[in-house]
């Protein structure tokens, strides 16, 4: 109750200067807000921005342990082979692989979310708002895309950018029109696209002990594909995460159950994953189409990737991924329940087609997302003003 008191008091003592925000932002953090609504109609619920935040970070929890113990295995791996006789609690589950991944990971988590909110910070102060909930997420999702060894000092760049031309600009949360941590990954990128190809498996140490990272690296999944090589990984691995990749993208499974709990507390809409599920696979057949067609030849630059089966599309990369956790965003999502279906399907349908078609980067669920993000407004409208139609229709029937 101490802290508490004090930060009510500051909260009082402020109320009204250029610092009232920052206080505020921190009692509302870890406390319930004093304010209640006491004129005009309102809706007494307990699903508030806060409880819907926490909610989704519960959801991005195990996908984050998992990634962490996978960046210590993939780094061992790496340097001493992968075993034939692979053991989950002798290989996986080990003290030397979470604390590899801890001690990688931990610092991405942190300099996006210190960076971040103090950006959030700043504006509040400036504008005299109140510092808004929408970055708890934002926080969390950044470093479950990006590289494990992205320079902290790129990412702090990119928060930056992200954060202010993705959202703030736009007028906060919730007036936002594109995912402020796709808005991040994408500036990462373009802006510096050699950190960013996602070719490599990252090594801890490799400087140190090898003299060179490219001695003991590999290719990902998709890297394998792009340059039509044979996998090594089966799709029990690739189902499971036992694979390279970004921290959060690597295990359908886990992400699978996170999206099945988002659908539960209803904070996602099943709606949109369903049908960006059925636009991949619908893209991935018309490919599997045209190889069994011999439309392509087997030694084109596109084989590998046309020729991989349409639903393993899904359990590689961050297709699955981006589908549960960024899709599903009610803020630069469409809003229509027919609107859902179109935004989802060409989410998905059109991440495997730039998949396919960009052997230099084989991964583009992210540009989807963005580019549907600009469309869902669109969407949206189309959908409104097709049932307004249907219904002048029928009035127009009535009253004949």
């Amino acid at each position: 109750m101490g802290l508490k008191n004090t930060l009510h008091n500051l909260k009082e003592k402020y109320k009204g200067k250029k610092m009232a925000p920052a206080f505020n932002a921190i009692h509302t953090f870890l406390y319930l807000p004093n304010e209640t609504t006491h004129s005009g109609s309102h809706v007494r619920a307990a699903d508030d921005l806060k409880r819907t935040m926490n909610t989704v970070i519960m959801a991005l929890v195990p996908v984050l342990l998992f990634g962490m113990f996978n960046a210590g295995y993939q780094h061992f791996s790496a340097i001493n082979g992968f075993p034939a006789d692979f053991s989950l609690m002798e290989h996986f589950l080990t003290w030397d692989n979470f604390w590899v991944g801890i001690t990688t990971v931990l610092p991405l988590v942190l300099i996006s979310y210190g960076v971040g909110l103090a950006v959030e910070f700043v504006f509040a102060v400036i504008k005299g708002h109140e510092v808004e909930e929408g970055y708890l997420v934002t926080g969390m999702l950044v470093p479950l895309i990006v590289p494990v060894d992205t320079p902290l000092w790129m990412l702090a760049v990119a928060v930056v950018f992200g954060v202010v031309i993705g959202k703030e600009v736009f007028g906060g949360t919730g007036m936002n029109i594109l995912n402020p941590a796709l808005t991040i990954r994408a500036f990462l990128f373009f802006a510096y696209p050699t950190w960013m190809s996602g070719d490599k498996v990252w090594v801890h140490g490799a400087v140190e002990r090898a003299g060179t990272a490219d001695a003991i690296s590999g290719e990902t999944v998709l890297g394998h594909l792009a340059q039509n090589s044979d996998l090594s990984h089966s799709v029990s691995d690739m189902f499971f995460g036992f694979i390279p990749g970004s921290v959060g993208e690597t295990s359908t499974f886990l992400i699978l159950l996170g999206g099945l709990f988002l659908i539960f507390t209803k904070i996602a809409s099943w709606r949109i994953m369903l049908s960006a599920v059925v636009g991949a696979l619908v893209m991935g057949l018309i490919f599997n189409g045209a190889v069994s067609a011999e439309w392509i030849s087997e030694g084109s630059k596109f084989y590998g990737l046309m020729s991989f089966e349409f639903w393993q599309h899904l359990l590689v990369g961050g297709l699955a991924f981006g589908i549960v956790y960024m899709a599903t965003d009610p803020v630069t999502g469409s809003q229509t329940n027919k609107g859902k279906w179109i935004y989802g399907f060409f989410i998905g349908f059109i991440s495997v087609l730039i998949r396919v078609f960009n052997p230099a980067y084989p991964e583009g669920v992210f540009l989807a997302i963005l580019l549907m993000n600009v469309f869902a407004p669109t969407i949206d409208h189309y959908v409104i003003q097709g049932n307004v139609k249907k219904r002048l229709k029928r009035l127009k029937k009535t009253t004949a």
